[in-house]
């Protein structure tokens, strides 16, 4: 059904999506043109007042009761000065038995403040069975202080009384203690320093006894290292045979040394002279060699008799030659010069063989000589090795038993020093004031209390101010609306009020008990509406708009009270305004004029009446024409998209100035974003503070996709008291319609939607 209908739909209802500022609509506020964050806080303060005032007036009730129901309590106050001792010059300072200066008072008020010292305080004061202390009124029986819950209680009461302060710059630690008892804050405190004192002066002594107890053992340790070390340097002294190793020695041992190897090196150069020789003899020819050079480098005498010999036989045996060569091999002189020749050599290989028995003896000299200078040079470098080693265990030996003595007699002199601590210790704490008993209670005074209760309420109020301010999605601020939805706003429509007096309501029509303009106008609301009813006539080009659509997001915004109102303006201007209720689920615009709802809207669609049949005129305004919803259809939605809606609303145009159509919320059903299409103007009503910003920008979203003209907002219900809207309508309060400003006293409950 709805496809048939939606096929015979005129051009109007198709036509594309408009612009809302290019149909004449306003165009939306810069939004770059905003409250500074002064001003924004100052409205929000002005919004919140009521909170922020009660939070002040909680603040000083409170504050009050504060004052008047606090107990009387007495401090008791003494003083100590912690100061270094005289003993700190025989403190061991390797071992940093004190703190830094900085440190030193924040550590002893921490002591001060420790459950062991407040334990033995509350064991001489026996506070576990004090009535003043544990806040009994009549006497308990026996507590035991080693019991944990009894411990922990008097633990907790001691820690929340006292107050353990270093004043700045001096030695001085301030003790204070409150109560309800004059008398038990001044022997809490008192007690505190005397065990205080006690507890340094044995903890010390202590400590120094334990320093004393290890330096002994660790004395006897080092006597006998000392004495071990003392021991074997006397046996390594022994085993080297002198007393002690000395640089003479070393020198000695050096000169050897380089003497020994001096020799060894000429006997290794002897050696290879004479074995040079010995082979020089053994290859050559004795007959025709010369060996006098040789003989020069083996250091030896030149052999004369075997060079004589040699010159003899050469002699000869040029002789030798010439007889043979003269009268030939058998001339007797020849034969006798041939034996001649013969024991010339004879005596040279004689001379021969001796001299080279006598270089093998040479060479064997000379090969022993190495031998002894190698070994005995050995024998020295071995010496000299050992003597190296057994000096540096000398060294190694002497360091020790010198280190071990020097640290013996550094801890002994210590430990002299740890006794006379022991002595001295006690006189680093003194005590300056004892506490005195309180002649008077101490107590804030009553402004100061009040005033620090009222300002933390305050700032308590004011927080919770913005907190509900930020939590708060309502829209309240215009601008806020036309930034979000870039719509400008038509009109500000203050809260509509009952302005008929009680005498008059017998007199008084039904539409003047339901419409405001009528029965006031001359009001903030008429005056409104009379702006609405501007805003939309010149929000189009060319012409007013003929078919005028109030909608809303969602129910209960009051979009029946603006069309109803704004249909009633409109009639004021001599137009023959015709205003058709089109919500078919919950009509309600023929109860605000008091008019018959029998036949209406729904009996036209179905066919069973026409437009002049069931249009009803109002008699209070003669040229306002009403078409109530009529009965209730069963399928609302395909009856307002119908074909015959539309040529109804076409012959509403021919008859009538203007059109005003009251629709469901376009949220809760889509019959209001049908009828959007089929309107020249659509107004969209929010309820100030009420809408949130998601409902407003969904709602905005499918009226823009259904191509709605929608021409701007208009701000409903709005309290002009509110900071947001202060000075709103100011001139006419100021004597514009100050005649009328009795009648506007009475207010009623507005008819719902």
């Amino acid at each position: 059904m709805a496809q048939d209908h939606q096929k015979e739909q005129p051009e109007s209802f198709n036509r594309a999506p408009v612009n809302p500022v290019a149909a004449g609509g306003a165009m939306p506020v810069n939004p770059a043109i905003q409250d500074s964050p002064l001003s924004e806080t100052l409205l929000v303060l002005r919004k919140r007042k009521w909170i922020i005032l009660a939070a002040a007036a909680l603040g000083l009730g409170y504050g009050y009761f504060v004052h008047v129901t606090q107990p009387k309590v007495y401090f008791a106050v003494g003083r100590l000065q912690v100061r270094e001792g005289s003993s700190n010059e025989f403190k061991i300072s390797a071992a940093g038995v004190s703190g830094a200066q900085n440190n030193r008072l924040e550590t002893e008020v921490n002591i001060l403040t420790s459950d062991t010292l407040l334990l033995n305080v509350a064991r001489s004061l026996n506070l576990q069975d004090n009535m003043s202390f544990n806040g009994y009124k009549t006497p308990q029986p026996h507590r035991d202080l080693d019991d944990p819950v009894v411990r922990e209680s008097v633990l907790r009461r001691l820690h929340g009384g006292l107050a353990v302060a270093s004043v700045l710059h001096t030695d001085i630690i301030v003790i204070k203690y409150r109560s309800n008892d004059p008398d038990l804050s001044k022997n809490i405190v008192n007690k505190l320093m005397t065990n205080y004192i006690s507890r340094s002066f044995q903890s010390r002594y202590s400590a120094t006894q334990r320093i004393t107890d290890w330096l002994s053992s660790q004395l006897d340790d080092l006597k006998q290292q000392v004495e071990t070390s003392q021991e074997q340097l006397m046996d390594l002294q022994k085993r080297v045979g002198v007393i002690g190793l000395d640089n003479n020695r070393e020198l000695i041992i050096g000169t050897q040394l380089e003497a020994l190897n001096k020799a060894a090196i000429d006997a290794r150069v002897n050696r290879i002279i004479a074995e040079a020789h010995y082979r020089v003899l053994q290859d050559t020819n004795p007959t025709t060699t010369n060996l006098t050079g040789m003989e020069g480098l083996t250091g030896s005498q030149p052999n004369q008799a075997l060079n004589t010999l040699r010159q003899q036989y050469a002699t000869q045996s040029a002789d030798l030659a010439n007889l043979e060569t003269t009268y030939g091999p058998n001339y007797p002189q020849t034969v006798q010069a041939k034996a001649q020749l013969a024991e010339l050599q004879k005596q040279i290989d004689t001379e021969t063989q001796r001299n080279r028995n006598e270089a093998s003896q040479l060479l064997e000299t000379s090969r022993v000589a190495e031998r002894m200078a190698n070994s005995a040079l050995s024998e020295t470098e071995s010496d000299a090795y050992k003597m190296r080693d057994d000096m540096v265990e000398f060294t190694i030996r002497q360091r020790e038993f010198d280190s071990n003595r020097e640290l013996y007699q550094g801890l002994l002199q210590r430990l002299r020093a740890a006794g006379i601590e022991a002595g001295l210790e006690s006189s680093e704490i003194e005590i300056v004031d004892l506490a005195y008993r309180p002649a008077s209670p101490t107590m804030p005074s009553a402004s100061s209390t009040i005033i620090t209760r009222l300002v933390f309420f305050l700032l308590g109020g004011i927080a919770l101010a913005f907190t509900l301010e930020n939590l708060d999605t309502g829209m309240r601020s215009i601008y806020e609306i036309e930034t979000l939805i870039e719509l400008p706003s038509l009109a500000i429509i203050p809260k509509a009020k009952r302005y008929v007096e009680a005498d008059d309501t017998q007199e008084a029509t039904t539409a003047q008990r339901n419409i405001f303009v009528l029965s006031a106008p001359k009001s903030h609301f008429a005056e409104s509406l009379r702006s609405l009813r501007t805003s939309l006539l010149l929000s189009t080009a060319g012409h007013p708009p003929k078919v005028i659509l109030v909608t809303s997001a969602t129910p209960s915004e009051g979009k029946t009270t603006v069309s109803t109102n704004l249909s009633s303006v409109m009639a004021q201007r001599d137009s023959k305004v015709l205003m058709i209720d089109c919500d078919l689920r919950r009509p309600t615009v023929h109860h605000r004029f008091g008019l018959t709802g029998k036949t209406g809207l729904s009996t036209i669609l179905t066919g069973a009446a026409r437009l002049q049949d069931v249009v009803q005129q109002v008699p209070d305004l003669p040229n306002l024409y009403i078409l109530t919803s009529g009965p209730v259809p069963p399928f609302p939605t395909e009856m307002l998209g119908s074909q015959a809606f539309m040529q109804l609303l076409e012959e509403a145009k021919k008859n009538y100035t203007h059109v005003i159509i009251d629709s469901p919320p376009i949220l809760s059903v889509t019959d209001g974003v049908i009828l959007a299409r089929m309107c020249d103007a659509v107004a969209l009503v929010i309820r100030h503070g009420k809408t949130s910003k998601h409902i407003i920008r969904r709602a905005r979203d499918l009226l823009v996709r259904a191509g709605a003209p929608i021409t701007g907002i208009v701000l409903n219900a709005v309290d002009l008291n509110s900071p947001e809207y202060y000075g709103y309508y100011g001139y006419y309060n100021y004597g514009y319609y100050s005649n009328d400003s009795s009648s506007w006293d009475t207010q009623r409950k507005r008819p719902s939607e």
